[in-house]
Order: structure tokens, then sequence, then C-alpha cells
């Protein structure tokens, strides 16, 4: 473990509800998911943790392996959180649905029970016209997000989706026997066009209403406590009030966070100036409005630039009035040899990630305390 001399046993600490920092918008939540937000505000004071899609599912050139990730192979340990996606729980068979529940479960619990973090994203079937997917196409696609909310042509449908879902939060438990807290994030990148949930397809009134009414029924009437909300535009602002623009309110929003790939390298381009300014936005809103912070997505792909942990994403994370609670990168294609975002063994950024990962200010699942208690150990 990385951190040995940080983590001496110096006794455990007790979180103290005074100073304990931001509190869940559920008042039921679980007493283990309480307890991972009040941890993660605590380890974001000094840390970010570091997280993967689709880390345990697969990764280049493998499918399916035991308690395999590339970051693993490379530094020896999982990454911090760990994100798998929803996407499979609707638009198929009832079949093939059981099949992903089962698999979600499965890699859910297997990252709560050794220590990790699961984030959700949410690559969500169009309800009304299934046949284009998540992605917007023009000519094909319908304007879904009317039809979802309450009123909608749609709506019943779209609360049998949430049942799915729900199903599936209420029935992933640990080897302890709790239910898994998970960071659920769904209808990201609200402000891009690329998905059909996206801001030229619908208004900000009727977005705001699909998030209030999807987190009130998921919580109210489908009793889902181990929920941790989390909203994360894409990178298309440059103010708070921008920021802000389909943000669906407080009382509805755990974990604010950002997505940005285009100042991080993207086509060979950066402004990494920019996408610092960007991460305080979200930092700052985060602090004011008692909530998380997290760089939700970003990512060079296939790291072309050796350097690029040191020297641009690692700075960026450390920059003056930025804070994060974890930063997460896309996920390692099985089988395209150019589509990934974390390396290998080999992989040209290697032995500047393990420089990356032996930072004292980065956490991994091996560095991680017990985040699913109401103390645990200072770093």
């Amino acid at each position: 473990m990385k951190h040995t001399l940080l983590m001496v046993l110096l006794g455990w600490l007790p979180i103290a509800e005074s100073c304990a920092g931001p509190s869940l918008i559920d008042k039921d939540a679980t007493k283990e998911t309480v307890a991972l937000y009040k941890n993660l505000h605590k380890l974001s004071r000094k840390h970010t943790l570091f997280g993967h899609q689709h880390a345990m599912e697969y990764g280049h050139g493998w499918f399916g392996d035991a308690d395999r990730s590339d970051v693993k192979s490379v530094t020896g340990s999982h990454p911090a959180v760990i994100g798998v996606d929803f996407s499979g729980l609707s638009g198929r068979s009832e079949r093939e649905i059981g099949v992903n529940l089962e698999k979600l479960r499965k890699t859910i619990a297997d990252t709560y029970n050794r220590g990790g973090i699961t984030t959700v994203a949410w690559h969500f079937t169009n309800p009304v016209t299934p046949q284009t997917g998540f992605y917007w196409k023009d000519g094909a696609s319908a304007p879904a997000v009317r039809n979802l909310i309450p009123g909608g042509s749609q709506h019943e449908v779209y609360k049998s989706i949430l049942k799915t879902v729900a199903r599936l939060a209420n029935s992933t438990r640990g080897a302890d026997g709790k239910l898994v807290p998970m960071i659920f994030r769904p209808y990201h990148e609200q402000d891009g066009n690329w998905f059909w949930w996206g801001r030229p397809h619908c208004t900000a009134e009727e977005f705001t209403g699909l998030w209030r009414f999807t987190v009130g029924y998921l919580r109210d009437s489908l009793h889902v406590h181990n929920f941790i909300y989390a909203f994360s535009p894409d990178c298309l602002f440059t103010t708070e009030q921008q920021y802000l623009e389909r943000y669906p309110g407080d009382d509805f929003v755990d974990m604010v966070g950002i997505d940005d790939y285009a100042d991080f390298g993207r086509n060979g381009r950066y402004n990494l100036e920019a996408g610092v300014q960007k991460l305080r936005i979200v930092s700052d809103y985060a602090r004011k409005a008692g909530k998380l912070a997290a760089f939700t997505e970003t990512g060079l792909e296939s790291i072309p630039d050796v350097t690029w942990w040191t020297e641009k994403l690692l700075p960026a994370l450390q920059a003056e009035g930025v804070r994060m609670a974890y930063v997460l990168v896309w996920r390692n294609d099985t089988r395209s040899p150019t589509h990934f975002y974390a390396p290998y063994p080999g992989q040209a950024s290697e032995a500047d990630f393990k420089r990356f990962y032996a930072d004292p200010f980065t956490l991994f699942e091996a560095d991680l305390p017990k985040v699913y208690r109401r103390s645990f150990l200072g770093l």
C-alpha cells in the first residue's frame, strides 16, 4: 500500500456531525451511503480518488477475467472508483435485462466487498424510438423528454424502467448483507446535442422536470436509499450561470461534476487553463451549496502524451481552488487498438501513470480507508 506512512494508526477519527460537511438529499439514506458521502467529503480535502469506467468488466485485449483490471496490471491496485452503466436495463428483452442485472449485481457487490466505490452512468436507450439508441439521430430520434415526464405519453413506460433500476439498487448487497451505495449519474452531458436528453432536444423546464421526477420516484416511491445523485454537464460553459442552466436544484443533487475531454487533449488540442477554470467553477459551487464535486469524466484517447498523467491531469487536480472527490477516465475497449483511456502493461504512458499512482495526492482502491463506516483512519 503506497500510503503506509500516511496511514499510521493514529486512532479511528470520528467525523463529528457539526463539521461533517454536506448532507445527502435522501434523509432515509442507508448508513453506508451516508458514511461514503461524508468520507468522500473528508478525503477530498487532501486527495482525489482515481476512477476508470468498466475497469472490472473488460480491458485492453481481455474480457470477463476475475479480479482483473488494466490499472491493477500496471500499478498493483484497482482504481478506487469503478464505473458501470445501466444501459442494459431497458430497450432489450426481459431475458437480456435479467442477465445484465445479474452481471451488474456481481460487479457492484464485488467492488463494495473489496472496499471500492461504484459510480453509475446511464446511456439510456430512447424509450420513444428505441431503434435510435441513446444518441440523437436527426430525422429518426423522437424528442423523448417531454413524453417521459408526468403527463407525457410514455410516462408509465418510464416508471416501469425506473422500477427495474430500483430492483437492481434494492437487491445489490455486499457480503455483509448491506445494500451497496452507488453514485448514480443519469442524463450526463445534457448541455450537448449528442444524446436525446441534450440541450437542443428539450427545454430546461422539461429536463429539470425529468430529473426531479426521477429522483423523487426512485427515492420516495420505490424506496431506493443507497444512491448518491450526481449532476454532470459537459464542458460547454464558462460561467457558473451557464453551468447551472439545467441544474434541477439543490434538493435534487448530491454531487456536482463535469465531463471534460475537450480541454485535456482531445484531437491534440489542449486548453488546460480553461479546463482548470471550469473545475474551479464546479468546486466553488459545491462549497457554496454544500455538495461534493467530482471530475466525472475525462481522459486522452490512446494516451499518446507519455507524461499526460503527471504534467496535465495531476496539476489540474491540484490547482488552487480545485477540490474533486474523484476523477474518472473512460473505458479501455476490448478489441480496439486505439480506444483506451488508462494504460495497460507496455503502453507508452505506463511509467508516468506509475508516478501518478505513487503521488500521495491520488488514491486508488488499495489506499482507501473503510469508506462505508462513519469513522475511518485519517489520511
